[in-house]
């Protein structure tokens, strides 16, 4: 269930327009500014990605919130691996970029690639646009995807395809685990809690707070054909589910925690 307050307070709404907004745009200008240039030199995208890690984190901090990262082990445990998502909302991308500890490539809609600075930044950084709308045209990134993977590059991937309405999980589409199998490398699946009461989808304010990014145990594909994309999916979704409850547990307990707290 969602603790964001509907309608959102107006002193909230204020603070987005007079605050967060104008601070979240300068630095994201900034930011994709200095990418570009630092492209011209930075073949390897080491640069690049700091660059990203650091605006990540403003956007978080600017955001008004505080993150957490759980079982961070899981993050660690395998140099190459496809890691897959809930898509909650747009901060999502930030927040993944702030809580992954190495370097990586995202499959991202390719709507995003016209979005002055932030697809510029998407496009000089390598990172891979999808069109799900045109069959074809997924095949041939998923193909660049499986070749980044092979290259030791670690993949994150939304497998809904687009944010949820409702902070529940959507119907996932085959494309992580497809880029798993093929590569013969592991399915991380991570779960976003807070994320989507911060900012869902069809609004334009925020609501800061506590914004939590779990990783589950990594799912080995060595083996697996790609006859068993489907049940690989499956699996996927059903850990993300998991992790997701299992933080909803958390939250929900220290929310009544917190209640007696203020009652006693």
């Amino acid at each position: 269930m969602s603790r964001r307050p509907n309608p959102l307070p107006r002193l909230y709404r204020w603070r987005t327009n007079l605050l967060h907004i104008p601070a979240m745009t300068v630095v994201t200008a900034v930011c994709a500014s200095l990418s570009i240039l630092v492209s011209v030199v930075d073949k390897r995208g080491r640069a690049q990605h700091r660059i990203a890690r650091f605006w990540a984190r403003a956007m978080v901090t600017l955001s008004g919130c505080s993150l957490t990262v759980r079982g961070l082990e899981n993050l660690r445990k395998h140099p190459v691996a496809v890691y897959a998502s809930n898509h909650t909302s747009y901060m999502d991308t930030p927040v993944i970029f702030a809580a992954l500890p190495f370097q990586f490539r995202i499959l991202a809609r390719k709507e995003l690639w016209p979005i002055a600075f932030i697809g510029w930044y998407l496009s000089r950084s390598g990172q891979i646009p999808i069109d799900t709308a045109n069959p074809h045209a997924t095949r041939t990134s998923l193909g660049v995807g499986v070749k980044a993977l092979r290259s030791g590059m670690p993949l994150f991937v939304f497998p809904e395809g687009g944010r949820t309405s409702t902070g529940e999980l959507r119907p996932f589409q085959s494309g992580a685990a497809y880029l798993a199998i093929r590569a013969q490398v592991p399915l991380v699946p991570l779960a976003l809690s807070g994320v989507f009461d911060l900012l869902p989808i069809h609004t334009r304010h925020l609501y800061p707070g506590e914004l939590t990014l779990t990783a589950g145990e990594p799912i080995e594909t060595k083996g697996m054909t790609p006859r068993q994309t489907g049940e690989l999916t499956a699996q996927l979704r059903n850990a993300i589910e998991s992790l997701r409850q299992a933080q909803s547990a958390v939250d929900r307990d220290s929310v009544e925690q917190t209640a007696l707290g203020a009652e006693s």
